[in-house]
């Protein structure tokens, strides 16, 4: 099967807020929302999805030689944000899924969401939840090769900690979204009120946030399921991408397909 190829764009949603898009494929819409890593970490998600749905792909505002909007200094305004996109793009209802950081704007997005824009949510090793006994480390200074950073908590091996790299211009605009410490004290208890159907995958060998750390944050929603992924990291697909892309398609699958008496 041919890999539809993406085609870039830029949005405006209002002046001086511009966002750089990446949309592939035809279908149910799929808004990914990516990590510190930035959007090149999710293309082969992208890739895949393409096949059977409308994939869009947005770059946050001060990853890839994107300006850090000023109007955008935190989640919410992320959050509010790619919902003013979906419907200008008139791609809603939509599915979001979100890696890591772009987890947590997904999870904001759903509290946010009057519209009913969305109508499902991905969750792939999210952060943004404080969980107590879950502490999360803050990404250190630059470490990688050119000067790019390294996300690293504490205890991270050395095997894997290179591979998850924000270059540095990502790293501040992360710092400044997130806040010092990347959790919000409030959020767990306000996930009660995300009133959609949520998946949450979880690399069952991720060293920035645990799978216990994924449990109680899929405990908090009122309906979401749990799906650990054996071997997978904090980016599943790269470890583990069969079984990630299986349980992200049976999930929209199930979602997508009419309802029966």
């Amino acid at each position: 099967m041919t890999t539809p190829t993406p085609t870039g764009r830029q949005v405006l949603l209002r002046p001086g807020v511009t966002l750089a898009v990446r949309e592939s494929g035809h279908g149910a819409p799929v808004l990914l929302l990516h990590g510190g890593p930035g959007p090149d970490s999710l293309t082969p998600l992208a890739e895949h999805l393409a096949n059977r749905h409308r994939v869009l792909l947005p770059v946050h505002p001060g990853w890839d030689d994107t300006r850090r909007v000023p109007e955008l200094t935190t989640v919410g305004d992320l959050a509010e944000a790619y919902l003013a996109l979906i419907r200008q793009l008139d791609a809603h209802p939509t599915a979001v899924v979100g890696s890591s950081f772009g987890g947590w704007i997904a999870a904001e997005m759903a509290l946010r969401d009057t519209g009913r824009h969305l109508d499902r949510l991905v969750l792939m090793n999210a952060i943004g939840p404080a969980v107590p006994g879950h502490p999360l480390s803050v990404p250190g200074p630059p470490t990688g090769p050119s000067g790019n950073a390294a996300v690293r908590p504490t205890g991270d091996s050395e095997s894997e900690a290179p591979r998850r790299i924000s270059s540095p211009a990502g790293l501040a605009a992360l710092r400044t979204y997130t806040g010092p410490t990347m959790q919000d004290e409030g959020l767990l208890g306000r996930l009660k009120d995300a009133g959609r159907p949520v998946l949450v995958v979880w690399g069952e060998d991720d060293t920035v946030v645990s799978p216990d750390y994924g449990r109680t944050y899929a405990a908090a929603f009122p309906d979401a399921r749990f799906v650990p992924i054996p071997g997978g990291g904090h980016l599943p697909i790269r470890e583990q991408p069969a079984a990630t892309f299986a349980a992200i398609d049976g999930f929209l699958d199930a979602l997508a397909a009419p309802n029966t008496p």
